[in-house]
């Protein structure tokens, strides 16, 4: 197989800038800023995306994204992440951080150099390169430009480009679908606990014995009051409670780590950080760290259990405390792993509902008041009593055993959805190298994915 300079397949290899004014002129809606936090390795991400005018979209029209392009992390933490932007985000420029690179179709494919810019062994060359003697991650262009590329024939490119890209395409559709899932839960949590419209319908006539309404049927209107009441939470439905994380927890707890770090542990048991704490059914596996399993079998306590949900603890900027929550389950991420000191891990007692936790803590009245416990103290985060001390609402039995038994197959799909694309992912990162190298040919891969039940998971 050939190989090439990437500088002499591209038409474009270079960098964003700052618009003139910073993040001053950013806009509500606009022209897409695209910025470090919007790439990973396993696709673009809108969260954090930011806008510009079209007078300043104009100033950078020498960086404007085309559909295609590859988008490479150049500084940071983030550096040597790639992705392609989705068509729907276009018009975009690209700020500093973020390169683009743009090749030449008739010579290589871009898909297919996305796929081995983050093959395993490309990264660590790129990794490797943006550390060499500098205070601060970087990849310059000179360094991109020189990047030895393995370059198989156009129909073989495209080839490899279409099967890695239906396992991406699958992962993508699962992360959409769980989305929903999710928002459709939350959506349900909030009607019920949130803005109580159960409790209004009954309140303003709306609803008679017997009868159902859109979204609840007759059944269970039955299990919410008929009026509101006072409390420290504000107007509840009567003959429910407002209390605190202590009086539905039965367990609190965080873990811990080996003298010396994890850092340089390769394999053993998957240890949980702050930094994977980002919500239902999402996990970066490549922030993956490990304990010893001597040391895992020897924790009195951080094990995690099905369904916990984690919550971070400490350990965000200074001076800045923004809660984050995961539950983990059924397998996901791992089927045995455990947290470090720096994540709570929760366990309602029986009688309570460990979905309602997870949403509760989730509602904007949680979060709000753990923000402000957690930000006004010397080390920003929250100790463990000011974390049970958070208030929380608490219905009848009844209704909570009525929203589990509603949104817990809802919880339990986005588990295993998010397993599925785990398997997916781990089947693409084993066929990547295998593909790109010629060790396995495109035709055979086909059948390699049936055998392994990866081509429709289940």
């Amino acid at each position: 197989m050939r190989r090439i300079r990437l500088g002499d397949a591209c038409e474009k290899i270079g960098s964003g800038a700052t618009p003139r004014g910073g993040a001053d002129v950013y806009v509500s809606q606009g022209i897409a800023l695209i910025r470090s936090q919007n790439i990973y390795n396993d696709g673009f991400r809108e969260e954090g995306l930011a806008f510009i005018d079209d007078a300043h979209a104009e100033e950078l029209r020498n960086v404007e994204v085309r559909t295609g392009d590859v988008l490479l992390n150049i500084t940071g933490d983030s550096v040597a992440r790639i992705c392609q932007v989705p068509d729907d985000i276009l018009p975009a420029r690209v700020n500093q951080h973020v390169a683009i690179i743009r090749p030449h179709e008739d010579i290589l494919h871009a898909r297919y150099l996305r796929y081995f810019l983050v093959s395993p062994t490309m990264q660590a060359h790129m990794m490797a390169l943006a550390g060499a003697g500098a205070t601060r991650n970087a990849l310059t262009k000179g360094m991109i430009e020189n990047f030895d590329i393995p370059v198989p024939s156009p129909s073989e490119q495209h080839a490899i480009a279409e099967i890695l890209g239906a396992l991406d395409d699958k992962i993508d559709l699962n992360r959409r679908m769980n989305e929903t899932l999710e928002a459709l839960a939350r959506a349900i949590f909030k009607s019920w606990f949130v803005d109580f419209e159960p409790v209004h319908a009954k309140m303003d006539g709306r609803w008679r014995r017997g009868q159902s309404l859109p979204g609840l049927p007759a059944d269970l209107y039955e299990l919410f009051p008929g009026s509101l009441d006072d409390s420290p939470l504000g107007r509840i439905p009567a003959t429910w409670e407002a209390g605190t994380l202590s009086e539905v927890l039965s367990e609190l707890e965080t873990g811990g780590r080996p003298n010396g770090g994890v850092r340089n542990i390769r394999n053993g048991v998957p240890s949980i950080g702050a930094e994977s704490i980002v919500g239902l059914g999402t996990f970066d596996f490549s922030k993956t760290r490990f304990v010893p399993t001597e040391y895992f079998k020897g924790m009195h306590k951080g094990h995690v259990r099905n369904r916990d949900v984690l919550v971070y603890k400490d350990g965000g900027r200074p001076g800045e405390y923004e809660p984050h929550l995961s539950m983990f389950g059924d397998g996901f991420p791992f089927e045995e792993c455990c947290i470090n000191e720096h994540v709570y891990r929760l366990q309602a007692h029986k009688k309570f509902s460990q979905c309602f936790l997870y949403f509760w803590l989730g509602s904007d009245t949680a979060k709000d008041e753990m923000r402000v416990k957690g930000t006004g103290v010397a080390v920003p985060g929250l100790n463990s009593t000011a974390l049970r001390s958070v208030a929380v609402l608490i219905p009848d039995v009844r209704a909570l055993d009525a929203f589990d038994s509603v949104v817990e197959p809802l919880v339990a799909a986005v588990l295993s959805t998010a397993k599925q694309s785990q398997t997916l992912a781990v089947a693409r990162e084993a066929l990547l190298p295998k593909l790109i190298s010629g060790e396995l040919r495109v035709k055979d891969s086909g059948k390699l994915l049936t055998e392994k039940r990866l081509r429709h998971p289940v």
